[in-house]
């Protein structure tokens, strides 16, 4: 298939390289398109009020790479406009593989990885994107490395990117042209070679309190929390499914939003 691969982590992180890597593996044509630098919770915006670069990048991806100096959904919006070659017609665009989860409402709008998926649906392509749960201990280590997971670490993302490679063409076959929709997929911590994917809705998790209290100078800091699932015992949310040790795979129909 011909993709176009974006993420929120910019195009300097291991998880990127290793879902290109096992995607060209499965015979795959790519185009990656990526942020200059790093995205995290910026959701859908797009860089309305500034004028945002692009350039030619070589990361010895084996595939034709761009850098933007802006968000994943610029990212893409740009691309399909502006980047890639006449010749290469992307059948489905693909985000991720995020470090750290993308699971349960606060999370998934906040999420630059699924907004950068959700600009491909827009353009009424296949969308897909790609999560890795971590625990806080890994996510940290990884911040203290510059970006580089410790083996254990690199080997279960490996994992999870032969995961994607092999779900990529199922997802995309079953997406109709201008649905509106993304696959949200998460992969668990310690993701197993014979990990099931389950179907999953996304958790109800009240996420409050992510700024510290304002310091001597002003200023209030972003702290992390996974916040308080109130979700029902059923149908299965991504975060259950994730304790279990499953893959999420949760269907985000963007056309059901709103009251009739």
């Amino acid at each position: 298939m011909r993709l176009l691969l974006t993420n929120d982590d910019s195009l300097g992180s291991v998880f990127l390289h290793e879902l290109v890597h096992a995607l060209r593996a499965a015979g795959h044509t790519l185009c990656v398109v990526a942020p200059k630098t790093q995205q995290s919770w910026i959701g859908a915006a797009k860089s309305r009020h500034r004028p945002v670069a692009s350039a030619v990048a070589d990361c010895g991806l084996g595939c034709p790479t761009w850098c933007v100096d802006g968000t994943p959904s610029d990212c893409v919006n740009i691309a399909l406009a502006h980047l890639l070659p006449r010749e290469f017609r992307p059948e489905a665009v693909v985000s991720g593989i995020n470090i750290g989860l993308n699971a349960s409402l606060g999370f998934v709008i906040a999420s630059g990885t699924i907004a950068g998926a959700w600009e491909g649906a827009l353009h009424g392509l296949p969308a897909i994107a790609f999560s890795q749960d971590l625990t806080a201990e890994a996510f940290e280590a990884i911040s203290r490395a510059d970006g580089r997971p410790d083996a254990p670490t690199l080997a279960m993302v490996r994992v999870a990117a032969t995961h994607a490679a092999r779900l990529v063409p199922e997802l995309v076959a079953a997406t109709a042209p201008h649905s509106f929709t993304v696959h949200n997929v998460n992969f668990p911590f310690r993701c197993a070679p014979d990990a099931a994917v389950r179907r999953t809705v996304p958790a109800r998790v009240r996420v409050t309190g992510l700024f510290s209290p304002q310091a001597d100078d002003g200023t209030h800091r972003f702290v992390f929390q996974h916040g308080t699932d109130l979700s029902p015992t059923a149908p299965l949310t991504d975060r259950a499914a994730l304790a279990a040790g499953h893959i999420s795979h949760t269907v985000l129909d963007y056309t059901r939003l709103g009251v009739a």
